[in-house]
């Protein structure tokens, strides 16, 4: 049975940090791709980054590019979001998905994704 799990959200400042995880078991992240995802109340679902684990390529939302940063934990079967100079905008539930292919910085969806529950960010002095 497969899982993903998010974690690493909470409440920071503006202009703080975080570091989001998403674990996966159950399938290797391997030659998969890896997308995160944001929900704010009210507002649509956004793509925020995706990387395909397999060559290390990602890519990012403009909004965030330049302070949000993937990286891969192969032994851990993991792939973490650090995230910097965060803003109030920022707030939203966070969530990871994995599928087989990005499309730009968003994880296609077409083909199916296993998706974690989310990780509630909430940036606020």
């Amino acid at each position: 049975q497969v899982h993903v799990v998010e974690s690493g959200g909470g409440l920071v400042q503006p202009g703080g940090s975080l570091r989001l995880s998403c674990a996966a078991s159950g399938l290797s992240l391997d030659y998969r791709a890896v997308g995160w995802f944001r929900q704010a109340p009210g507002k649509e679902r956004e793509g925020l980054s995706c990387v395909s684990v397999s060559d290390g390529k990602g890519d990012y939302r403009e909004t965030v590019k330049g302070r949000f940063t993937m990286s891969i934990d192969s032994a851990k079967n993991t792939v973490h979001l650090d995230m910097d100079n965060l803003r109030a905008e920022d707030t939203a539930l966070y969530r990871c998905a994995v599928a087989e292919l990005c499309s730009d910085y968003v994880l296609d969806l077409d083909s199916g994704a296993y998706w974690g529950q989310g990780t509630q960010v909430t940036v606020s002095s």
